[in-house]
């Protein structure tokens, strides 16, 4: 079991375009970040296809939340791993849970923080590995608290000049390049996290 983040990156560094909301959840512009997750690319194919099975549980943060469980999110057809749908435990950390949902069957509400969300996503993960799917600053909580063994990026090949930036601040980490594999949409590059 690792523990991975795992989120498309425009090449100047945004996981959204600007100004995301329930009717852009990658923000105006943004739409781009997600080609390679919906390609009949047999890369693009073969990476989401391996992440997917994968995955044992599922970490992220309340803004992201909302945006799949609003009204243009999640459904039977498109969840987490695109057109997969597929159906891990989802943990979601927030301050205050929301008082309705529309996902709530497969999500818990977890209050005291990323670490926290971490150990459990852990115990119902069943060996298979935790991911922390975003947003930006959930992601970067993870990898300042030292909890990411690996950070997984699908750089896509669009520039978006503004938006949600991924590292901006946060503590300075060493990775190890691990695996990069490209497509006509998208370079996924999979990093070691060195703890030492």
């Amino acid at each position: 079991m690792k523990v991975v983040g795992d989120i498309s990156m425009s090449l100047d560094g945004f996981v959204t375009g600007p100004d995301p909301d329930l009717d852009h959840g990658l923000g105006h512009g943004g739409e781009g970040l997600h080609t390679w997750a919906f390609s009949d690319d047999p890369v693009d194919v073969e990476v989401l296809a391996e992440s997917t099975a994968a995955t044992g549980a599922v970490v992220m943060g309340r803004r992201l939340f909302d945006i799949v469980d609003g009204p243009h999110g999640w459904n039977d057809e498109v969840g987490y791993g695109a057109g997969h749908a597929a159906r891990p435990p989802v943990l979601v950390v927030t301050r205050r849970p929301p008082e309705q949902v529309r996902l709530g069957d497969r999500c818990t509400f977890v209050v005291d923080g990323i670490a926290s969300a971490v150990a459990k996503a852990a115990t119902l993960a069943e060996d298979r590995d935790v991911v922390v799917m975003g947003g930006g600053q959930t992601i970067r909580g993870a990898l300042d608290a030292g909890l990411l063994d690996e950070v997984r990026l699908h750089l896509s090949p669009v520039i978006l000049g503004s938006g949600t930036p991924l590292f901006q601040g946060g503590v300075a980490r060493a990775l190890r390049q691990m695996h990069v594999r490209s497509s006509g949409n998208a370079t996924h590059v999979t990093y070691r996290v060195d703890h030492t």
